[in-house]
């Protein structure tokens, strides 16, 4: 039961030329993420974004359930599930024997989504562009940041068309004209190679894997529908992923060396494999596949050479794209440098093990865009310096879960190579089940904490439930006049969060309530003007008392009935009231 009115909606999408709160580079899908946070605060907010179009290709596939959770504050969540899959199974393939292991059943009480979602980046691209668009911000495609230049209310920038010089002369000079852009944040969500990166001068530190990948969206006949599979082998591990859209399959493989050096791989078929210089082994004719180079294009025949490599068995066809690349493990020095802040693959990248590229990218703009919103309001800049603070450690931690994932799946050591290939199926189901613990929270990100952050009070601590800095916990409520179906769904109004569990004076927080802080009554009983929290649920609240809910869903303090801190905290962190207006004399 809100006792608030939304924050005052104020501009969203802006002209070219105007002056802007926020500048987002890159419209993947953190840059639309972010812009969807902002937008939903009433920020002025520009998103710009080198490409001509949007991706159309699956590339992320999988969709975990905090990152569900983050984008149902949106309104989103419905549609995303709607179009992707949550039911899929995966079916491990190694030494003639098939295991079958669920992806929809991971044990995960405490959130309204427990389940891996599997959706192409290119569905959730074309949700997120259109519910911007349905609020009044357009992509602004194929206009890049020329430069930037810093000052003391802003930020100076430079955009121009792509393909055009990166000066300032007009069209008698025959240039691209420079557009000049002020604004008071500029955010690089521009993936690898960022521009925004370079030009604030923060490195890029890491380095490449020696392997080299395939990815490929096509059809496949001869697998299980419905599933996921991996086919693992002694030289590594080859996917078969599910799709709806834009192909039925999505394959992903580590690229066998022996068909870069001319050995025809054990497996495969006659008609898909040639010896270097192209003499012909068999009918067909296509190019050799160790011919590729990273800028060549590759060819069915060659994807299905890997295919029977691995020994799938598929028969691969109708290829809307395909790809050969290397992975990096890399991380930005800095995530902000003055006014400029990164965030998503522009501040990290990685091998795409469990998951986690796009979902640590979506949770990065899930933690910043509230920041920058109540510090383009007014709220002390302090703010903005805790986003580094908090999504830092998990960027490095995402990198090292994914190395250590990465290299046991590729290792060429003997031991490993047997336990991947004779183990693997054996144990997959029993691991999973013994997994549902910390691990598999982990993976699905719901482990995801801030309890050393400057923006958690600590002590004030009761037993049972979150602690101050721990995601708060979903669970229904009982049905009700206005009463949303489960507890996160008290939180889809931006701003902060107060729980207020058990009977509570009105009088005593009438003060509390405005534009930034949202004030709900919890009670374990029908009580009027406060929503009734079924037992389960109220235990993982841990019982009455307080809690203090941030803008991303993460406990910022709890406590019983004294509610000092959480005045002291929203007298730190929020902006200053307006001071009230003089009537005019007359």
């Amino acid at each position: 039961m809100g006792e608030a009115a939304p924050p005052v909606p104020g501009p969203a999408g802006v002209p070219p030329g105007a002056d802007v709160d926020v500048l987002v580079v890159g419209a993947g899908p953190t840059g639309l993420a972010l812009a969807a946070e902002l937008v939903a605060a009433g920020t002025r907010v520009r998103l710009v974004d080198r490409q001509l179009d949007r991706v159309h290709e699956s590339r992320a596939l999988g969709v975990q359930p905090r990152t569900v959770e983050v984008l149902a504050r949106l309104g989103l969540a419905e549609e995303l599930v709607a179009a992707g899959n949550r039911a899929v199974r995966l079916e491990l393939h190694a030494g003639g024997r098939v295991t079958r292991v669920p992806l929809f059943d991971l044990g995960l009480a405490d959130t309204d989504y427990p389940f891996l979602l599997f959706l192409s980046q290119a569905e959730t691209e074309r949700i997120l562009t259109a519910h911007l668009a349905a609020r009044g911000v357009t992509v602004e495609r194929g206009v890049e940041l020329a430069g930037l230049a810093e000052g003391a209310a802003g930020v100076t920038c430079r955009l121009r068309r792509v393909g055009g010089v990166a000066d300032d002369r007009g069209p008698g000079g025959g240039a691209t004209p420079m557009e000049p852009v002020r604004a008071r944040f500029v955010v690089g969500c521009d993936g690898a190679h960022s521009a925004v990166r370079s030009l604030a001068g923060i490195a890029f530190r890491g380095s490449a894997y020696p392997q080299d990948f395939l990815l490929a969206d096509l059809g496949a006949d001869g697998v299980a529908p419905g599933a996921a599979h991996m086919f693992l082998a002694p030289r590594g591990i080859f996917f078969l992923f599910p799709l709806a859209r834009p192909a039925p399959w999505r394959v992903v493989a580590m690229w066998p060396h022996e068909l870069d050096r001319g050995r025809r791989p054990a497996g495969t078929r006659g008609h898909a494999w040639h010896r270097p210089g192209g003499t012909r082994r068999g009918r067909g004719e296509h190019r050799s596949p160790q011919a590729v180079t990273a800028d060549a294009p590759l060819t069915l025949a060659q994807v299905q050479a890997v295919a029977d490599a691995y020994g799938t068995g598929a028969s691969l066809h109708d290829p809307v794209w395909m790809t050969r690349f290397r992975l990096h493990n890399r991380g930005a020095a800095r995530y902000r440098a003055g006014r400029v802040v990164l965030a998503g693959d522009a501040a990290h990248i990685h091998s795409p093990a469990g998951a986690q590229g796009m979902n640590t990218g979506i949770q990065d703009a899930a933690n910043l865009g509230w920041k920058l919103a109540l510090v383009t309001a007014g709220a002390p800049e302090a703010l903005l310096a805790t986003y580094e603070r908090e999504r830092a450690p998990v960027g490095r931690r995402v990198r090292r879960m994914t190395d250590l994932a990465f290299a046991v799946a590729v290792s060429g050591n003997p031991v490993l190579r047997l336990l991947r290939q004779r183990a693997a199926p054996r144990l997959a189901p029993v691991v999973l089940r013994l997994a549902r613990g910390r691990p598999v929270r982990t993976v699905t990100e719901l482990a995801i904490a801030y309890r050393r952050s400057p923006l958690t009070v600590r002590g004030g601590d009761r037993r049972g439930g979150p602690r101050p800095g721990d995601r708060l916990p979903d669970g229904p409520l009982a049905p009700g006049p206005a009463a949303p179906r489960t507890l996160h769904g008290l939180l889809t109004t931006p701003g902060f969060h107060l729980l207020l569990c058990g009977e509570w004076d009105a009088d005593a927080v009438a003060d509390l309530a405005g534009p930034h802080l949202t004030v709900h009554r919890l009670a374990r009983r029908p009580t009027p003007g406060a929503c009734t929290v079924p037992p389960d649920t109220w235990r993982r609240l841990g019982g009455g008392g307080h809690l203090l809910v941030r803008p991303d869903g993460y406990v910022a303090c709890r406590g019983g009935t004294d509610l000092a801190a959480v005045r002291g905290y929203l007298a730190a962190w929020l902006p200053a009231p307006a001071p009230p207006r003089t009537p005019a004399v007359p």
